[in-house]
């Protein structure tokens, strides 16, 4: 039986999230801890207390996943070096820097500083070009893209739209421009889509209008120890199993204008071997996606 421990991602948190893990556990309160020196505010304030609107800023969104799933991570015995029993790993965006720690190849400290910055170099490109996301529930990925390159094309390409994350058969999320987004949605709902909903999100992640949030983002893995990881990670742009340390770095910075692949992670993990999906961290939304990619695999939580 090979195990794949997966972490999820920005959209996952909610009021309370960590708190039962800083109650009950002594290493987790000394990482929690740290985590509000380093990052400079308490940010287990906002998780344990803080409203819906405080815990969707992106400077507390993407700290807070992170932590309650690389705390849960170090709460389980699979991941304890004496007895490491995990085939693999992958995160959905955000996710790949838990999957990374929990893995061995970043430190937690240097893996929560990562994820400060990736969430602050994202704001601010978010506030230099607005943009949105939608999900496009019901059509198959070939009807998206076409559907997104046409829209592109139709403007000469003033319009940035692309599939940014392909969640699982017929669950894509499409990314850029406002405009380009408001007529690929129309277009997608006249091909038969089933829903076109609009994300609160800040901004096209994973598309081309992040390009100078990666510039800042590789500046900073650059600068940043990395270690082989304990197993190999499949990675989200290109869902291919890694652990040779320059081929990760060079992903995780590519990851921040291209597509979460995540459909096409899960299927490689389970043509790997994988046949038990373990999600570490808050909410259970990639155990229902692994559901819907892998019918027959068996899914899991470790939440707290």
């Amino acid at each position: 039986m090979k195990k794949a421990y997966i972490f999820p991602g920005q959209g996952a948190q909610f009021t309370g999230m960590g708190l039962g893990l800083y109650q009950q556990s002594e290493k987790a309160r000394y990482l929690f801890e740290q985590a509000n020196h380093i990052l400079g505010f308490e940010i287990t304030k906002v998780m344990f207390e803080g409203t819906d609107e405080e815990l969707k800023q992106t400077n507390v969104t993407q700290p807070a996943i992170f932590l309650h799933s690389v705390i849960l991570a170090q709460t389980v015995e699979d991941f304890t070096p004496d007895r490491f029993d995990v085939s693999m790993v992958a995160g959905h965006s955000l996710g790949e820097f838990s999957a990374l720690v929990a893995a061995g190849a970043l430190s937690f400290e240097d893996g929560l500083r990562l994820v400060a910055q990736r969430a602050s170099a994202m704001q601010k490109a978010c506030e230099l070009n607005p943009s949105t996301m939608a999900a496009v529930l019901g059509l198959p990925d070939e009807t998206i893209e076409r559907i997104c390159l046409q829209v592109a094309a139709e403007s000469n390409f003033k319009e940035v739209i692309i599939p940014a994350n392909y969640n699982c058969p017929g669950q894509v999320v499409i990314s850029g421009s406002l405009e380009g987004v408001r007529l690929a949605g129309e277009k997608l709902k006249e091909a038969g889509a089933k829903r076109v909903l609009p994300l609160q999100v800040g901004g096209a992640f994973h598309s081309p209008l992040m390009e100078p949030a990666r510039a800042e983002l590789a500046q900073a893995i650059s600068t940043t120890p990395f270690s082989q990881p304990r197993c190999p990670i499949y990675q989200n742009v290109n869902a291919k199993p890694a652990t040779d340390v320059d081929t990760i770095k060079a992903n995780l910075i590519a990851q921040l204008t291209a597509p979460v692949r995540w459909t096409q992670s899960v299927e490689a993990m389970g043509a790997d071997g994988a046949t038990v999906f373990i999600e570490c961290g808050p909410g259970k939304v990639l155990q229902g996606l692994v559901k819907k990619i892998l019918p027959t695999a068996e899914t899991q939580g470790v939440t707290s």
